[in-house]
């Protein structure tokens, strides 16, 4: 036997974790930390299992096509050859934009977030632009619209999706709506360093999960209800004159005028004449005090005396450095509450200063997302720009609600194929029964991934997929900090690849070259383009498998980079107050709206549905993913839904009971867990459950059906954020109830 330990990265989720991996005779035995890597200093469960991933017996081995219609029970699946599946899907497609336009094909993406799509999504975006589609669909509005493209309105950057926090210097770290515990396995080391040095810890979340319990503050808010704590927090802290006021007078427009008969911003120096106006700041502060921290306190649930505290923590605990994550940004007011806690934020004067939230310098590159590919024309044709010309299409990306809309409507146009890799839309998006339908109307759908999942079983061609360990990747920066964003490494294949997978990069460029697009993809030569990107930097390939572990480049921080070039926004300056989202009717100020489906928005509901419904991230999964992997599934055997021992006790419902997570929607099945810290009104349930566990012998859930464990099935898309279309999955109804003739040990 030959033992071998390599020196790689875990893609799996955005923590990007250095891993050391063991090798016996073509075989991956484990993954354990890489000492010394920026990311190295723990892997998580996921990150463990991979040996079993990597070797799961129901792995896609080779090509499928669909013979039986759409459908039917059995696909009627059927093996075939590389070569026939790329020129059938590169025939099918060339028709498809020949007779309705390159728009009418979607391109699909699992979130790089949340899988090793990370590897390669810039590829797949060049690949969709170079064809001519304006149209990617990945979960923005569920992940990703709060941290990188809502806080544009504000910062004219993704505050805190590129400015991160910066945890070794830090005096005080704000996570809301993010438990790094679960999500980024990196930043939650670095936080437990950052509290063993004194660092003050403050989290908004309604569970007390992971990092919560070693806070200094937990504010236990009302799901979907963040706006009015981040307007309340703002309100005490300008009543104290907690705030920088250099920072606000200098770089943000709190001291321009606005016209209180149209609402139209003044640039400075601009003569309203006999117009009267107000400044941004006494708009900031008027509506900031509808939210005394008395009112917010029979909002939000957070005690009014919390409030204050916290307010004055984060302002005597200075650098303050935050983060959020999806559980801000899957609400029906998620744009208005980033944009409130941006205001937040302004007001410290942390971004950009040490401890703060920083743009750390990156490695140099050529990008490779092919943006400059994309006529203007085409994508001003991204669905749902019209609807939302602010949203997610502004930037190219679709939401769910408006594929489906497309696909089965054709709203603006019908959506007639999609090239998807790895995303289980069924899964991971509400109306799940509404997700099916839409991709059984398309007149064309291919799927990429490892195992076949309720979304492949909807395709007419489903490509195997390796795994991460089974294919080279190329990583420039890691994000967390600066060491790891001068960071660039080589991530050797492990193993060999099973059966006739293919990296999602091979697949990708491949069809590039079958589309006639291989000019854009350097001859289907990835090694060329790597080369490519990596010119600026250079760092070679060469130097790069020399030094698995990865190279480290000198970069330096700089810091306050706005004092030399300003906020990339239209004015320069932080936009407290938003003329873009005036001009389109939308509030300019950060503002708060109850949940569209709420207790108080919809007390005809709530009669029958007393309960308010969030759901969160496991621990043992990615999302949608890895039910399958015996050593996590032992330890989440079963779908759960949280609740407060007192609201169980009322319901006749006992710990492990199975029970009936009923919506206006419908009902889902799951086992009643108790969480004395929840609020008595709230429970939380979990999405992505209808993997079978065979060796263990737990069974899988139907995606759509009676005996669904799949939370989104009776989760709605809308009433969705105005201006986003996110979907309300964090904050709405429900009734918990036992399910009659199951026992507490029925599977």
């Amino acid at each position: 036997m030959t033992t071998t330990e390599v020196a790689t990265f875990c893609p799996l989720c955005v923590s990007r974790c250095g891993a050391t991996a063991t090798v016996e005779d073509g075989r991956l035995l484990a993954l354990r930390p890489l000492p010394g890597h920026p990311t190295g200093g723990a892997i998580c469960v996921k990150g463990k299992a991979a040996p079993e991933i990597v070797a799961h017996p129901d792995r896609l081995p080779h090509p499928l096509r669909r013979t039986a219609p759409k459908g039917a029970a059995d696909p009627g699946w059927e093996p075939l050859g590389w070569d026939e599946a790329l020129a059938t899907i590169a025939a099918r497609l060339t028709a498809i934009a020949a007779e309705s336009g390159p728009e009418a094909v979607v391109f699909g993406s699992a979130s790089p977030s949340t899988s090793a799509m990370s590897d390669s999504v810039d590829w797949l975006q060049r690949l969709r632009r170079a064809f001519g589609s304006p149209n990617l669909l990945t979960y923005m509005e569920l992940c990703g619209w709060g941290r990188h493209l809502a806080t544009t309105y504000t910062w004219g950057e993704p505050v805190p999706g590129a400015y991160l926090p910066d945890l070794d210097n830090a005096g005080c770290v704000l996570y809301w709506g993010y438990n790094p515990s679960v999500s980024r396995l990196a930043h939650a080391t670095a936080t437990t360093a950052a509290l063993r040095r004194g660092a003050k810890l403050v989290v908004v979340d309604p569970r007390r999960a992971g990092l919560a319990s070693k806070a200094d503050q937990w504010l236990r808010v009302r799901p979907g209800t963040d706006a009015a704590l981040a307007l309340a927090i703002t309100h005490v802290m300008i009543e104290n004159g907690w705030y920088d006021t250099g920072f606000v007078e200098r770089w943000t427009n709190a001291s321009w005028q606005v016209r209180t008969d149209t609402g139209e911003l003044l640039a400075p120096g601009t003569e309203p004449g006999d117009v009267p106006t107000r400044r941004v700041w006494d708009l900031i502060a008027e509506e900031c005090a509808r939210f005394a921290p008395e009112v917010a306190e029979q909002i939000t649930g957070v005690p009014a005396a919390q409030i204050t505290a916290v307010a004055r923590l984060l302002w005597e605990a200075r650098p303050l450095a935050f983060y959020t994550w999806s559980g801000l940004e899957q609400h029906s007011n998620a744009t208005q509450t980033v944009r409130a806690i941006g205001q937040l934020y302004a007001l410290t004067g942390c971004l950009d200063v040490p401890g703060g939230n920083v743009l750390f310098t990156p490695v140099p590159a050529n990008p490779v997302d092919g943006a400059q590919l994309l006529p203007p024309g085409q994508r001003a044709k991204a669905i749902g720009v019209r609807e939302r010309p602010l949203g997610p299409a502004r930037f190219e990306f679709v939401t769910g609600e408006d594929f489906y809309k497309a696909a089965l409507d054709g709203v603006p146009y019908r959506a007639r194929a999609l090239v998807n890799f790895g995303a289980n839309l069924v899964m991971a998006h509400g109306d799940s029964a509404r997700g099916r339908d839409a991709l059984g109307a398309l007149d064309f759908f291919v799927h990429t991934d490892l195992f076949l999942s309720p979304t492949a079983e909807q395709a007419d061609i489903v490509l195997p997929a390796t795994s991460a360990w089974e294919a080279e990747a190329l990583r420039i920066g890691f994000e967390t900090g600066q060491d790891a964003q001068a960071t660039v490494q080589l991530r050797r294949p492990l193993v060999t690849p099973r059966g006739e997978a293919r990296p999602d990069l091979r697949i990708i460029f491949d069809l590039a070259v079958a589309l006639g697009l291989g000019e854009h993809f350097f001859g289907g030569d990835v090694e060329a383009a790597w080369r490519y990107q990596l010119a600026p930097s250079g760092v070679s390939l060469d130097e790069l498998r020399a030094a698995p572990e990865g190279i480290r480049l000198p970069l330096e921080t700089v810091h306050r980079k706005y004092e030399q070039r300003g906020f990339r926004t239209p004015s320069g300056v932080v936009e407290l107050y938003s003329e873009r989202l005036r001009a389109q009717g939308y509030p300019p100020l950060p503002t708060y709206d109850e949940p569209s489906i709420g207790p108080r928005s919809r007390p005809d509901l709530a009669a029958r549905y007393p309960l308010i419904l969030t759901c969160a991230k496991s621990l043992f999964f990615c999302e949608t993913q890895h039910r399958e992997i015996p050593s996590l599934r032992k330890s989440a055997p079963d779908p759960q839904v949280e609740l407060h021992p007192e609201t169980a006790a009322a319901r006749g419902i006992t710990a492990g009971d199975w029970v009936r997570l009923e919506t206006p929607l419908g009902s889902v099945r799951a086992r009643a867990k108790f969480n004395g810290n929840l609020d008595p009104g709230v429970v939380c349930g979990q999405h992505g459950w209808w993997q079978p566990a065979s060796e263990l012998g737990r069974p899988g859930y139907p995606a759509v059906g009676e005996g669904s464990a799949n939370l989104n099935l009776v989760l709605s898309q809308g009433p969705s954020d105005p201006i986003s279309g996110s979907s309300p999955l964090r904050a709405s109804l429900c009734e918990i109830r036992p399910e009659n003739g199951l026992s507490r040990r029925e599977p």
